[in-house]
């Protein structure tokens, strides 16, 4: 029986310190030893009031997954329940009002609050009538995994100052641990070193012929475009947070993150939000388009003039700007397009990039709203109903992590979700990387596969660097 009505009231404390000696990344070193399944969300862009946060937050206290169809929760008294879907469509509003039921009151400090985790790509299955061949599920991890953390560490970057939230479950207050950990020195012997060779699971062959297929459903009218990938693997040997640490430096993005969610980890360095939710007003930044960067400043501008006027480009671009109006649309009024095809310059790669807006109405549910735009058409296609079926038919294993959503869905209805792609999964001392290209009548499968490659070059530059440090 699914408890619905039952009211979780944890005290909250918070408090403010000075954090201009301070970096996520030694605080995180600082606290992962300590407490369990630390997650690190992490903002690069420092000159905005608005978006220069970054998080860690510890010690999970409650937690809500969905896998094969059945849902578990678990809370702070140490309760759990198990339910088995009957409609798999219904889990927005159930996660939904698993959230209402903790009421954390309001802290001193002004610091967002909530779930953090992520939603698999097989997750779509949740927020539509898909379904997927189980027989291809290789990867066998949550397909939507959020908890609720004792502590929420939140740095300013634009203020310097960094705000240490408690949720207390048991009425002790444990905030002056977190306070000493911050100033303990970081003692860790990292060492990261590769084993054997990459392996992937198609040949450079079997993904120019999934190009030919991508290409004949364009042709025979299916979809405009589909989005088809393939995953690369290496085995290693120490500490993979070295390969974060390198992957942060050498392409900066706008949402680095490093998520602990037990007996797996995720993390990376995406360009794409897949949602943003603030204030009421849901955000898509569509990505598509894509040249290599070479790093020499005449040919990357002469590469992005020619990235802005490549129809083949543009035309994408444009079909998936429409989808995300669409998508937003479902729920959302007054969608807008804020910019358009902006030349966005990365690590290894130029992008298109634009910004779609919508305003919620009042009670809206979030992870409806994230669920209508899920996965993003950057990841699937268009018409994106048919081409999640292609995907599933062709790609022979699941996506698991790859194309999925993680971040943050505070108690104030705000989310902050990126696309988890330019990404790693990491499990049993194996790490999955893995890209697409967005496939369209006019694409060339030579060019398909070298989109792919220039879109893993920074992921597999990091795996050398890594063993440097």
């Amino acid at each position: 029986m699914v408890v619905t009505e039952r009211k979780i009231r944890l005290l909250t404390v918070s408090k403010k310190r000075l954090a201009d000696t301070l970096t996520p990344v030694t605080l995180y070193l600082r606290l992962r030893d300590y407490f369990d399944q630390v997650v690190l969300l992490e903002s690069n862009d420092f000159g905005s009031a608005e978006s220069c946060f970054s998080y860690i937050a510890a010690e999970p206290i409650a937690t809500f997954k969905v896998q094969n169809g059945i849902v578990s929760k678990s809370y702070p008294d140490g309760e759990k329940e198990e339910t088995t879907l009957s409609n798999p469509t219904a889990v927005p509003s159930i996660f939904q009002e698993f959230i209402k039921q903790f009421d954390t009151g309001k802290p001193e400090h002004d610091v967002s609050n909530g779930f953090f985790g992520h939603t698999s790509f097989d997750g779509v299955q949740y927020f539509d009538t898909l379904k997927f061949d189980p027989e291809k599920r290789r990867f066998d991890l949550p397909d939507i995994n959020y908890s609720l953390y004792r502590f929420v560490l939140a740095f300013d970057h634009y203020k310097d100052e960094l705000y240490i939230l408690e949720n207390i479950p048991d009425g002790i207050s444990q905030i002056q641990t977190v306070e000493k950990l911050i100033s303990r020195p970081v003692i860790s012997d990292m060492q990261f070193s590769l084993k054997g060779k990459e392996s992937s699971n198609i040949t450079d062959e079997e993904f120019r012929e999934y190009v030919r297929k991508g290409k004949h459903h364009c042709k025979i009218g299916d979809v405009f475009q589909i989005v088809l990938s393939r995953q690369f693997e290496h085995d290693f040997k120490g500490d993979d947070f070295q390969v974060y640490r390198v992957l942060r430096s050498i392409n900066p993005s706008p949402f680095l993150y490093y998520f602990n969610c037990g007996d797996y980890k995720i993390f990376g360095s995406s360009p794409e939000a897949q949602m943003l939710i603030n204030d009421g007003v849901a955000t898509v930044n569509p990505i598509a388009g894509t040249y290599k960067r070479t790093g020499d400043p005449a040919e990357d501008a002469a590469g992005a003039e020619a990235l802005s006027k490549d129809p083949k480009e543009n035309a994408e671009h444009i079909m998936l700007v429409d989808l995300a109006r669409n998508d937003l649309g479902r729920h959302a009024t007054k969608v807008e397009v804020k910019t358009l095809k902006e030349v966005h310059y990365y690590s290894h790669v130029i992008h298109l990039v634009s910004k779609v807006d919508g305003q919620l109405e009042e009670g809206a549910n979030p992870i409806q709203i994230f669920g209508d735009t899920f996965p993003a058409g950057t990841l699937s296609g268009a018409p994106k109903y048919k081409a999640l079926q292609l995907i599933d038919k062709y790609e022979n294993q699941n996506r698991s992590f790859y194309g999925g959503g993680l971040g943050f869905i505070d108690f104030n209805g705000n989310m902050l979700q990126a696309i988890v792609i330019r990404s790693f999964m990491s499990k049993d001392k194996t790490l999955y990387y893995q890209a697409g290209a967005g496939i369209v009548i006019d694409s060339v499968p030579e060019s398909e596969l070298q989109e792919v490659n220039n879109k893993l070059g920074a992921l597999k530059k990091a795996l050398v660097e890594a063993e440097k440090i």
